[in-house]
């Protein structure tokens, strides 16, 4: 096999978010041996692919009824990612898996985050520190760390494994005196402040991965909502709705609520 061109971003990772049917009457036919041979292939692969971060492939049951299969693919080279792609549908029988849905985004930096000048500027003015102190130096570099720790994430997440993986994409609006790319930088990022703050009220409930797509699919971003319980999933888009980010400005897409399973598990779910 001729080796892929090594592709990378300047910073983070390729993400592609995959669903597919099975097609029952392929599966049916299938000789006797062959549904145990292909959860093989795809325990191995998943096992190839199982970095905390990337290279991974992780496996999942949509239970929204758009699909029967779902999965989570993270690599750092766009070769990767798409070998990966190949690898998990040549894991299948020809003719079993119909494709439903897929999507290709990156990891990025959010162009509202904080910097350097204004955590200064905070401690100075909120928390009335003066530079060159001790306190001062001391809370500089706690926001610092925090702010790297932060960066690092959204560039290279390792999302937890919890059972529940919600997903959709959305776009910014562009209607009218609703144009959300008419807005001026400052009102931008004060909208997007609260927008997080809403985020920030579901810490340990829910973790987010916002990934980046414009010029790469249909959509401009896709949201990932990892979780325990369903209901979190609902309530965090439910209260995003009244922020005007969201109410104002935002267009969603498709939404897909998947089940966490091992490939095992997985084949007994679907009886396979």
């Amino acid at each position: 096999m001729l080796p892929l061109p090594t592709v990378k971003l300047d910073r983070g990772i390729h993400v592609m978010h995959l669903f597919y049917g099975i097609d029952r009457e392929h599966w049916a036919q299938l000789p006797p041996g062959h549904s145990a041979q292909t959860r093989l292939r795809l325990e191995t692969l998943c096992d190839a692919n199982a970095a905390a971060a990337h290279p991974r492939v992780v496996t999942y049951a949509n239970i929204s009824g758009k699909a029967d299969l779902a999965f989570m693919l993270y690599a750092a080279e766009l070769g990767c990612i798409g070998q990966m792609h190949r690898d998990l549908e040549a894991c299948f029988p020809p003719g079993t898996l119909q494709k439903a849905y897929s999507y290709l985004s990156v990891t990025e930096l959010t162009e509202y985050r904080s910097t350097d000048e204004e955590n200064r500027q905070l401690l100075i003015q909120q928390e009335k520190l003066q530079p060159g102190t001790e306190g001062f130096d001391r809370r500089l570099a706690e926001l610092t760390q925090r702010r790297e720790e932060y960066e690092h994430y959204r560039l290279y997440p390792e999302m937890p494994d919890w059972e529940i993986m919600g997903f959709y994409p959305m776009n910014k609006r562009r209607d009218g005196g609703d144009n959300w790319y008419l807005l001026d930088f400052t009102t931008r990022k004060r909208l997007m402040g609260g927008h997080a703050r809403v985020g920030r009220k579901f810490v340990g409930r829910v973790t987010q991965l916002i990934t980046g797509s414009i010029g790469l699919d249909d959509w401009e971003w896709g949201v990932t909502l990892m979780a325990h319980q369903v209901d979190a999933i609902k309530e965090i888009v439910y209260e995003m709705r009244f922020d005007e980010v969201s109410a104002r400005y935002g267009e969603f897409g498709p939404f897909y609520i998947n089940l966490r399973l091992q490939p095992a598990a997985l084949w007994e779910h679907l009886r396979l």
